[in-house]
């Protein structure tokens, strides 16, 4: 599943490592690949993206990846993180055969070993969707972030059409959600109206708390399990689940 958005700053990775970790707790074998050159999501499970031996720049440069050497365990679920050598890969890759499905080659290697595979997508998504069944939305309550919802889905219809046509969305996640301003509902129903049905009920408030948590290294349900975020996606990974079976 890769947590997609061409928008920035709207909580693809927070919902990345806290859904990840909500599942665990319930017995579910997580693989996060973090795909962002920034590294946070690697980093937001306690992992210096600079102390990385293979990160997954490195397996999808290589010709034959041996994508268990880039598996870090953490007390939480394991990784393949990601550094700043990710920023340089679309020029490394332009020479190489079937570049778009680099991704899809490394994770295919280990999928069978995990319940989800989850992919942090950085703001362009192409190698990401090109490896994923699915995608997972995370939306901020906002009127641009409905702008960046169309540029994707664009993006999407292009990667169906020419590269992965078994993708689907899995569904969207309202993020940073204030239920006092009109703006939120509004945006709120907008969505419900245009994808009908996946619209996940939970909503994930603004919450200090959940800003805190990365730069501790930790998933909330660890940093502070009794804060309306540690709620918010733990009520989240159960009605992911619930969607799942059904």
């Amino acid at each position: 599943i890769a947590f997609a958005n061409q928008k920035g700053g709207v909580g693809k990775t927070t919902t990345a490592i806290n859904l990840a970790a909500a599942l665990s707790e319930r017995g579910k074998r997580v693989l996060l690949c973090d795909f962002d050159p920034q590294g946070n999501a690697t980093s937001g499970f306690g992992v210096d993206p600079r102390s990385l031996e293979t990160s997954v720049y490195d397996l999808i440069v290589s010709e034959d990846p041996d994508t268990k050497s880039g598996i870090v365990q953490t007390k939480w679920v394991d990784i393949i993180g990601a550094n700043v050598n990710l920023a340089g890969a679309e020029l490394d890759l332009i020479a190489m055969d079937h570049r778009e499905a680099r991704l899809k080659l490394v994770l295919d290697k280990v999928k069978d070993q995990y319940d989800y595979v989850f992919i942090d997508c950085p703001p362009s998504t192409l190698n990401c969707l090109c490896a994923a069944d699915s995608f997972l939305v995370p939306l901020q309550c906002e009127y641009y972030a409905l702008e960046g919802l169309s540029q994707l889905m664009t993006t999407v219809r292009m990667v169906k059409k020419n590269m992965n046509p078994k993708l689907s969305l899995e569904g969207v996640l309202l993020t940073m959600f204030d239920g006092r301003t009109n703006l939120s509902i509004q945006v709120a129903q907008e969505l419900k109206r245009f994808f009908a049905g996946k619209v996940y009920s939970t909503v994930i408030p603004r919450n200090v708390r959940l800003s805190e948590a990365p730069s501790h290294g930790k998933p909330i349900t660890a940093y502070d399990r009794t804060s309306r975020g540690a709620e918010a996606y733990t009520a989240f990974a159960a009605e992911f689940l619930k969607k799942q079976s059904a």
